[in-house]
């Protein structure tokens, strides 16, 4: 029994030894769980934490990045509406280029219908041809032909000088009252008055004159007195020349091809010849305005009224028919070439942008 008591109590002993040691085991394995649940709390709340702040920062990140998306699409519209800007700046100054050569070439038009020389037209497109060529704009290159194109003509036109035409047309009016007409011959004709004949004492004295100087009377002459057969005979002669000009002057004969020209009375020749003026005047200021037709019209009016009203053959006649011939010959060249074609390229342009 003792040694089972021995036994027993050993067998306590060993048994309450080991239930401390077991004891102290769950005790620091429960000290452990303890300590590793406050750490693993511990982390879940710094996991909690860490989540937090990780989901604010993805947050700030979306936000972020929704704010740089949306910059990006500001910058990428203000990128676009600079571009459209740029584009339009330089389509606005082409335009204006334009639309500035083109008032420039209208206006030079003008000058020179008002002027009648084609030197501002010529100036409008060489300025316009140096602007363009600086712009070095490929889609104005078109323009730049045509302005080369009308360029060459207006430099290749003859344009008349229509002061000098204004002038002729006035020494052709002042050659009207001057021209004979066709019943009042030159030879009495002095600045649109009849010259007086000579009168018959004059042609006494001539004649007298002339008798004291034939060899007859050598010795009448001598002694300063010419003798009464002298004075008779001459007397005689110029009697007789006299009323043999006077009768060759009631007589004469002329070809008569217009019977209503050798029927126009005085007053008649006066209105003939106020109205070849006032036609005159009318072609003047028809070429100064630039009606070349009016003009033209008129002037041949009058060449017509020349040839049926006045002596052809005389010498004045004939110089204001050349100087009529003349000024329609050149009044022809008074109209200035206009720049169509520039003036149409420019439009073909700014039509299609």
């Amino acid at each position: 029994m003792r040694w089972t008591v021995l036994a027993l109590a050993a067998a306590a002993v060993a048994t309450g030894w080991s239930a401390w040691q077991t004891q102290q085991r769950v005790h620091s394995l429960e000290q452990e769980l303890v300590r590793r649940q406050q750490d693993s709390q511990g982390q879940a709340t710094e996991a909690r934490v860490a989540a937090k702040q990780a989901q604010e920062l993805s947050r700030e990140a979306a936000a972020r990045a929704t704010l740089l998306e949306t910059r990006l699409a500001e910058v990428a519209l203000q990128r676009t509406q600079v571009e459209d800007l740029v584009k339009n700046l330089s389509q606005s100054r082409d335009e204006n280029l334009l639309a500035d050569i083109e008032s420039s070439l209208r206006v030079a038009a003008q000058q020179a219908s008002l002027t009648g020389s084609a030197d501002p037209i010529v100036a409008a497109l060489q300025s316009a041809d140096e602007r363009l060529t600086r712009t070095r704009q490929p889609r104005l290159d078109n323009v730049r032909r045509a302005i080369a194109k009308d360029l060459d003509r207006v430099k290749a036109t003859r344009v008349a000088d229509l002061v000098t035409l204004g002038i002729r047309l006035d020494e052709a009016i002042r050659l009207i009252d001057e021209v004979p007409l066709l019943n009042q011959p030159e030879a009495t004709m002095a600045k649109g008055r009849p010259v007086p004949a000579p009168s018959r004492p004059a042609l006494r004295n001539a004649q007298t004159t002339k008798g004291a100087s034939a060899p007859g009377a050598a010795s009448e002459a001598a002694s300063g007195e010419p003798g009464w057969s002298e004075q008779v005979l001459g007397w005689i002669s110029g009697s007789a020349r006299t009323v043999w000009d006077e009768t060759r002057g009631l007589v004469r004969l002329t070809r008569v091809d217009r019977p209503e020209a050798m029927l126009i009375s005085p007053e008649q020749g006066f209105f003939v010849r106020e109205n070849m003026k006032l036609r005159l005047l009318n072609a003047r200021v028809a070429l100064l305005s630039r009606q070349t037709h009016t003009a033209t019209a008129d002037l041949q009016a009058t060449q017509q009224a020349v040839s049926r009203y006045f002596d052809t053959s005389s010498r004045k006649t004939q110089l204001l028919q050349s100087l009529l011939a003349e000024v329609i010959g050149q009044g022809q060249h008074t109209v200035v070439p206009r720049p169509d074609d520039t003036l149409a390229a420019l439009i073909a342009v700014n039509g299609g942008r």
